[in-house]
């Protein structure tokens, strides 16, 4: 019987995607949760008494984001007021089910839940959207549409900070995509740990250097309720391609992930490489680099029949499924 290397007492029953170890499953737990706390403290990415909102989508990396965060919080006295905020997109036969799990899960955690919808926000479904544009964008609809979904509902809440399951995976993927598109912009800020929002409000990422399948085990060994079954809009997605090569470059070099990242950290943009400026859209009054934000331009052209409008070369948009 091999020992857990940690402890030296337990059977070790796995071996950790991210260092190799065989270890037990108390051991395991521990150094899950450690490491995200220690991420959370060495980036101070709270104060004590904010009212922080945990993007809901009832997936894997979300649901134990609320278990660890729920139990940090109280373990670790943060002094945070938790909120679970979900997005309905309108996909039928996937969102519909997923927030079913939000919603117990919200029961199981005893935390408030808020639900906004496209449907409400833009007068569109995805499922509306997909009818009108075809598998080809509809992504790009999503991941623009989302991200100002989460943040109006937020001030919905009167949260001063959102915080997302992204792992480390998602974002080594994110470096990848933008470094293959050339896009400096957003290559540049990827892989900051903490992001503003609209109306000041802060996002960050407690699981920055949290590999997936360290997630999927904890919530295995947990048995922890969450929703596995992947978009059925997002077959096509470009992501999907950095995804696999990623997973290619892990199974030769299991610390590809981590590297990339912080690679990713380390690119210095030069002084003459001109950057977008933050302004205020004109139409709605969120953040755009434009004096109209995409959103609005996206929104404008399902409105008046013209779904292409907004998407091309100049429209660079990385997305992330929370």
């Amino acid at each position: 019987m091999k020992l857990c290397i940690l402890c030296a007492k337990q059977r070790a029953v796995l071996k950790r995607p991210k260092t190799g170890q065989q270890i037990c499953q108390a051991c395991f737990y521990h150094v899950f949760e450690t490491e995200i706390h220690h991420t959370i403290v060495d980036a101070k990415l709270f104060r004590r008494g904010e009212r922080v909102a945990i993007g809901a989508s009832g997936g894997k990396d979300s649901t134990v984001l609320a278990h660890v965060m729920k139990q940090l919080n109280e373990q670790y006295d943060y002094g945070l007021d938790l909120f679970l905020l979900s997005v309905d997109e309108g996909i039928t036969g996937y969102r519909d089910d997923s927030l079913e799990t939000v919603k117990r899960n919200q029961q199981q955690y005893e935390l408030p839940l808020k639900i906004v919808s496209y449907g409400d926000l833009y007068g569109w479904t995805m499922d509306d959207i997909v009818r009108e544009v075809g598998l080809k964008n509809n992504c790009t609809y999503c991941g623009v549409f989302r991200r100002q979904a989460l943040d109006r509902g937020a001030v919905m809440l009167g949260v001063d900070h959102i915080v997302t399951g992204h792992n480390a995976d998602d974002i080594a993927e994110t470096v990848l995509m933008n470094i293959f598109r050339g896009d400096i912009a957003r290559l540049g800020r990827c892989t900051e740990i903490v992001t503003q929002g609209e109306s000041s409000i802060r996002r960050s990422k407690p699981f920055k250097y949290t590999y997936e399948k360290e997630i999927v085990m904890y919530a295995y060994f947990k048995k922890l309720d969450y929703f596995s079954t992947e978009c059925i809009y997002s077959p096509n997605a470009y992501r999907g391609y950095a995804r696999t090569f990623l997973k290619d470059l892990e199974s030769v070099r299991p610390s590809a992930i981590v590297d990339i990242i912080h690679s990713g950290e380390a690119f210095e943009i030069k002084s003459t490489v001109k950057m977008p400026s933050q302004k205020t859209c004109e139409r709605c009054g969120y953040m755009s680099s434009n004096d109209t934000c995409k959103a609005c331009v996206l929104l404008e052209g399902l409105n008046r029949g013209l779904p292409q409008l907004g998407i091309g070369k100049e429209s660079r948009v990385v997305s992330f499924c929370y």
